[in-house]
């Protein structure tokens, strides 16, 4: 059983790197962001929208872990 799981696990491993190869592979095209005005440099999109997606991973927990500190501080003072 042990091993069936190590397999399993690879094989979906495998699939998700062959996914985002194929993605990165797929949207080669440069493009160019505007934000408020000030135009980025022309990137890849496959380049933007992982960078994106990995500063989305990593806000998004500092955020959370954020939020939690200060309603148990919030907690604590009620007590």
């Amino acid at each position: 059983m042990r091993n069936f799981k190590r397999v399993l696990f690879v094989v979906l491993i495998l699939l998700l790197v062959l996914a985002i190869l194929a993605f990165v592979l797929e949207n080669q095209q440069p493009i160019s962001l505007l934000f408020l005005g000030w135009a980025g440099p022309q990137l890849p999109a496959s380049l933007i929208t992982i960078t994106a997606l990995l500063f989305g991973m990593l806000i998004g927990p500092l955020l959370g872990w954020l939020v939690g500190f200060t309603i148990r501080g919030r907690r604590r003072r009620l007590v």
